[in-house]
């Protein structure tokens, strides 16, 4: 996992603030978070050999970070500290109903520049799968793709927080993982059906990208390649916090993958694990186990 470590301060509300708005919460907590640890602890917790290529402060979160990782079997080496930058930090705030908002202050993980990440990368193995996501510098992510791509790696990209992808990112990317909003932001398609899911999908493919997997929420998953396009019903739950769900589904397909699943079954595999993953608060604390996900 190449990416990014913060820390989540978590307030809890019977509804998200609207701009100007103050509201009285009911419960507060913090957890370690960012797209890059959660990955990594999802699919470490999915029995995959995990490996985290990250930047963070010289300070008490990054302490807690590291600690919280190598508790979960994930390797740190590859973890640089800087001493000019915080530790990551993210705002979130979670309703009744368990959708949220989020605001990152990125602190050192702006730093986790092209040189770490070509030091990390150079002794990867040529059968690793290598997550991504966009919570770092895209120069660093671009790096990350190009290197993989030398050493037929495969990759797995979450385009979140969206933005403009460099046409080399997405020809170098295995599967990208956006969700409805990511999806419409990149392929420049209002998504309200499976026609239009499936034109966004196209279009994303025609970018280069090898698979798509749209994920919709309790819609299930689209996915789609240049041979096949098909939608993976949702596990019926009641969500409490959606906080992690993407980083948990992308954790969970890579390590499928890594145990020589199908992608088919990967996706399978990444939704099921989802499903447990929105029941519980937090985030790299609300990633299941591999026993959990199959006695389903």
């Amino acid at each position: 996992v190449v990416g990014s470590i913060n820390t989540d301060m978590v307030v809890g509300a019977n509804k998200l603030p609207k701009p100007g708005e103050t509201l009285i919460g009911h419960k507060f907590f913090m957890n370690s978070g960012g797209k890059g640890g959660n990955q990594a602890v999802a699919a470490a917790r999915m029995g995959g050999e995990v490996s985290m290529v990250a930047n963070l402060g010289a300070d008490v979160f990054g302490d807690s970070a590291i600690a919280k990782l190598k508790d979960e079997g994930v390797n740190c080496e590859d973890i640089t500290r800087d001493k000019d930058s915080p530790s990551g930090v993210a705002i979130i705030n979670v309703d009744d109903k368990g959708e949220n908002q989020i605001v990152v202050a990125p602190g050192a993980n702006a730093n986790l520049n092209t040189d770490i990440v070509s030091a990390a990368l150079e002794r990867i193995s040529p059968s690793s799968i290598v997550l991504l996501q966009l919570e770092i510098p895209i120069e660093s992510v671009t790096r990350a793709v190009e290197l993989c791509q030398q050493k037929g790696c495969r990759i797995i990209l979450d385009p979140a927080p969206a933005q403009a992808l460099p046409e080399s990112v997405y020809k170098g990317t295995y599967l990208l993982t956006p969700n409805k909003n990511e999806a419409e932001l990149l392929s420049g398609i209002s998504i309200s059906d499976r026609d239009s899911v499936t034109y966004a999908a196209e279009k994303l493919l025609r970018f280069g990208v090898t698979n798509v997997a749209i994920t919709l929420g309790p819609q299930g998953v689209f996915l789609a390649n240049g041979e096949s396009k098909q939608f993976f019903e949702a596990t019926s739950v009641s969500a409490v916090d959606t906080t992690a769900a993407g980083d948990c589904f992308s954790g969970a397909v890579a390590a499928g993958l890594s145990q020589g699943f199908s992608l088919v079954e990967g996706i399978r595999s990444g939704i099921l694990a989802s499903s447990i993953c929105v029941t519980r608060h937090g985030a790299q604390e609300a990633m299941p186990y591999i026993n959990e996900v199959n006695s389903l």
